[in-house]
């Protein structure tokens, strides 16, 4: 049975981490919300974490000192090395690690998607076409090599911070943050000639916009496939029922 003194981290970084942190606080329960704070700051009333726990010894410790009853993890759904140490943290300090994950994109009618695990296969599959969308996040070095190899193709990389790496000359860099609208993301392709778009399967209506511009334009969409984030003591599908079973459970 939780005291009144229940504390709730919920691990965020996205609109859902931030929506339930707000309404939660809202909803009189402690929330101390985390978010690793490299794309922009979010304005909520409760405890605030920016940049990992390393800062105060692990989230383990972290969950220890602070008394942490329960962890909630609401990161980006690749976010897998943050979502595995939640469970990890929260076993070793004998409390539930919950998990609330959009759901994610379903596929329809006229849309061309290829779902892929990792970049080395799919790099292969891109060799034919001739201008590349990728939007999927920050890519490593031996990625980009790799992509900017092809001198025949052109990629255009679009990311929220700027890459950390050297970027080849086939490559353009274009900074943005959603959410966008259908009608600016059909003119980037067709400025760009894209003939392939490249993406994580995210969920959401944030960056889903690009899956429509590309279905009516007929563009190929390759789908990075969700990792497995590991099994957790409770996970949900929507927002309400997250909130609910943490009403309860505080109780």
């Amino acid at each position: 049975m939780k005291t009144s003194n229940f504390k709730l981290l919920i691990l965020g970084g996205t609109a859902d981490g931030k929506k339930l942190a707000l309404e939660l606080h809202n909803e009189k329960i402690y929330v101390v919300y985390s978010i690793a704070g490299l794309v922009r700051i979010p304005e909520v009333p409760c405890e605030l974490i920016i940049g990992g726990f390393t800062q105060f010894g692990g989230l383990t410790q972290f969950i220890k000192v602070n008394n942490i009853d329960a962890v909630l993890d609401v990161t980006h759904p690749f976010a897998q090395n943050m979502s595995k140490q939640a469970i990890k943290s929260a076993s070793e300090s004998q409390i539930p690690c919950l998990r609330y994950q959009r759901l994610p994109w379903t596929k329809q009618a006229g849309d061309q998607w290829y779902e892929f695990e990792n970049w080395h296969g799919l790099i292969d599959r891109l060799k034919d076409k001739k201008s590349v969308f990728l939007t999927a996040g920050q890519l490593d070095q031996t990625v980009i090599d790799q992509l900017g190899s092809n001198k025949n193709q052109r990629q255009v990389l679009r990311t929220a911070v700027k890459p950390k790496v050297y970027l080849p000359k086939t490559m353009t860099w274009i900074k943005a943050i959603g959410p966008f609208k259908e009608k600016e993301e059909a003119e980037l392709l067709a400025s760009y000639a894209v003939d392939a778009l490249v993406c994580k399967d995210s969920g959401g209506e944030s960056t889903e916009a690009k899956l429509h511009a590309a279905r009516k334009k007929g563009i190929p969409v390759y789908m990075h496939k969700r990792p497995d984030l590991g099994a957790v003591d409770f996970e949900f599908q929507t927002l309400n029922d997250c909130k609910k079973f943490i009403h309860n459970y505080k109780k």
